[in-house]
């Protein structure tokens, strides 16, 4: 059952990656897929979305997530 949610939140954040143009939508994606991971893998859910949502918003300003077209 773990694993199903893990491979959930991982799908679901990579099918919103695509609609992100802003660091605070991919932050906010990233709280959300990092609280999801966070509580399925039985750790805390705050620290998983606060690092979650830093991997957001900073992903565009490494050059991770910038778009190819």
């Amino acid at each position: 059952m773990r694993i199903s949610k893990i491979i959930l939140g991982l799908v679901a954040a990579a099918a919103l990656a695509g609609c992100m143009q802003t660091d605070g939508e991919r932050a906010l994606a990233g709280a959300a897929a990092g609280a999801l991971i966070a509580d399925a893998t039985d750790n805390s859910v705050v620290t998983g979305a606060a690092i979650g949502a830093a991997g957001g918003a900073v992903c565009d300003d490494v050059g991770l997530c910038q778009r190819s077209y």
